[in-house]
């Protein structure tokens, strides 16, 4: 079985290591990165809930008169 002459393979990969980093490059540099970056505030909005709209009062068995 012959076998797999990888001596020409050193010029392709170097090539293309080459090209990827320099797209990558090209593409990094056209990114646009916000100068002074600020932190977002969020207001929360007060849900009413019918429960909170009047007074209730929760009776548990444990909390009854003994007898």
């Amino acid at each position: 079985m012959p076998q797999l002459d990888t001596s020409t393979w050193t010029i392709p990969i170097i090539s293309m290591t080459l090209t990827l980093f320099t797209l990558f490059q090209l593409k990094f540099s056209k990114f646009l990165y916000p100068l002074n970056p600020v932190q977002k505030t969020m207001k929360t909005m007060k849900q009413d809930n019918p429960w909170e709209k009047k007074w209730t009062k929760t009776y548990l068995p444990l909390s009854l008169p003994l007898q």
